[in-house]
């Protein structure tokens, strides 16, 4: 049987990235191993630019967040507040608060209507690359196995990825071996009380931040997104101070939550589990990992989400965007309407977004560690905070929007190179609307505000590409080129640049 891609992992990024291959026209099908969803609780939001990305393809409403995504009035980076109203308009912060099982049973609902097979019981056990396609040895629950063909392999199998590990793609990195992170969902408390203005009362020890409390023993922090069963974190830089530290294959415990909070706050919090059938959470992750693939490629193989990264942060945020990415490119290449150069450019931009993403990330974590530098380190850079340039730049850097493509070219007026500005457009048959709307099908788009026909005659050898005469205000250029991932390919009036951007993008040779 063979396939245009075969994703391994029916995880966020699998579903996504097969979801986004058929709206490309290509033919997927993703093979998990887990016979049923994951129902454990993880993350639970989303944060940044790829809230906007999912309103591109019209999936916010389904998450439960209607509407246009809004900028959030604040943020925290490292446990400092960021407040972010001051930017006004510049405020690149989106936030979706969904956790991650509703969200891979929303991709996976997508997927199934846009008719991509998602194959659950299915391990892979080997692939092997030729010429023109890549093998795959898949063994069932009943263990049958089965050979599967396809142009292109996709690792979205997390950390631990067995394609990475075949393919023999070394996973750069390390680990910070001096930190033990601990989160559980419990019940309702009369002891704690959520207060406004993100706030919350502990009984024995006062008002305190609900989100990053730093103590001299760690980092508490208190989410009451259910306030039926609020989520308990704590971060600790020292082991456990008699010695007996439960090892990783140890199952974590209430109790054990329990006295961590001691530890981190100094009072004694007595938690109970959430209610009879709600979703549970005791996870304990000792040492933060922070790597990156030494390539994301090898030959008709690619990797993506964590299996191309992880760091202690927004992975969730990275692997999204790495299918978006991804996707329009294998299947453009798939249809022999792009060369095999066009995915090479997929290593190159997404490996820039996941190093800042690592960057960030542990300098967040030094902010929080405990010590009186660290304390003099967090009073200066909250000061620097205060100034709107510096604040800016912190803003891009923790949402994901500070990352440029390089899209060749002499020149690149702005806003090549970055994600497409939320505009309001008027079309030229008098429809008004967001131009998130226009991205539904993730099709390559021109935007043309200059109200003429030159660039839409250049253009229309394209059939692929979209082309809308429209009127904006806040435009920063009079057209935009848009790729299916919602970056900008090409931005001005030049028809000889729009030209060159098309062959570039859209093109196969």
């Amino acid at each position: 049987m063979t396939f245009d891609v075969i994703i391994v992992g029916g995880g966020p990024a699998g579903l996504f990235l097969a979801a986004e291959l058929r709206l490309a026209g290509a033919r997927p099908l993703v093979l998990e191993r887990r016979p049923e969803p994951d129902q454990a609780d993880k993350a639970h939001g989303l944060a940044g630019q790829v809230v906007r990305l999912l309103d591109h393809r019209g999936l916010l409403d389904r998450c439960g967040s209607p509407g246009a995504p809004r900028p959030a009035p604040g943020f925290f980076f490292g446990g400092l507040p960021l407040p972010l109203h001051l930017l006004g308009a510049d405020n690149p912060m989106h936030l979706l608060p969904i956790n991650q099982r509703d969200l891979e049973r929303v991709l996976a609902e997508r997927a199934a209507e846009l008719g991509a097979e998602v194959w659950r019981g299915w391990e892979v056990r080997s692939f092997a690359q030729y010429g023109d396609r890549v093998e795959v040895v898949a063994r069932g629950l009943d263990g049958t196995e089965t050979t599967l063909a396809a142009r292109y392999l996709v690792g979205c199998d997390g950390s631990r990825s067995a394609i990475r590990k075949q393919a023999g793609i070394a996973f750069a990195g390390g680990e910070d071996e001096h930190t033990v992170d601990r989160s559980a969902l419990i019940g309702p408390s009369d002891r704690i009380r959520f207060l406004p203005g993100g706030r919350v009362a502990i009984e024995g020890l006062g008002e305190i931040p609900a989100a990053f409390h730093r103590t001299g023993r760690g980092v508490f922090t208190l989410l009451g997104h259910d306030p039926q069963r609020p989520l308990i974190n704590t971060a600790e830089w020292e082991e456990h101070p008699d010695g007996d530290h439960p090892g990783p294959g140890t199952p974590m415990t209430l109790a054990e939550m329990e006295a961590s909070v001691e530890r981190v706050l100094g009072v004694r919090l007595p938690l109970s589990p959430p209610p009879p059938g709600a979703p549970t959470m005791l996870r304990r992750m000792s040492g933060r990992s922070y790597r990156i693939a030494e390539r994301y490629r090898d030959g008709r193989v690619f990797l993506a989400g964590d299996a191309a990264h992880v760091s202690h942060g927004p992975t969730l945020n990275l692997a999204l965007q790495d299918a978006a990415n991804l996707a329009w490119k294998l299947a453009a290449v798939v249809r022999g309407s792009a060369g095999d150069g066009l995915l090479a450019t997929y290593e190159s931009e997404r490996r820039a977004s996941a190093e800042r993403v690592i960057m960030h990330t542990r300098a967040a974590s030094a902010l929080l560690a405990p010590g009186d530098d660290v304390t003099a380190l967090r009073a200066l850079f909250a000061e620097l905070l205060t100034g709107t340039g510096n604040l800016r730049l912190v803003a891009g850097l923790v949402a994901g929007s500070d990352v440029r493509y390089g899209m060749g070219g002499d020149q690149q007026a702005e806003p090549t190179g970055r994600f497409t500005p939320p505009l309001d457009v008027t079309t030229a048959d008098g429809r008004t609307g967001r131009l998130a709307e226009l991205l539904r099908d993730a099709r390559p788009l021109l935007l043309d505000l200059t109200g003429g026909t030159a660039l839409a005659a250049v253009a229309e050898p394209w059939t692929e590409v979209r082309r809308v005469a429209a009127t904006t205000t806040g435009s920063p250029a009079p057209a935009l080129l848009i790729r299916p991932d919602g970056y900008v390919a090409w931005a001005g009036d030049d028809p000889d640049g729009l030209k060159a951007a098309l062959i570039r993008w859209f093109s196969p040779s």
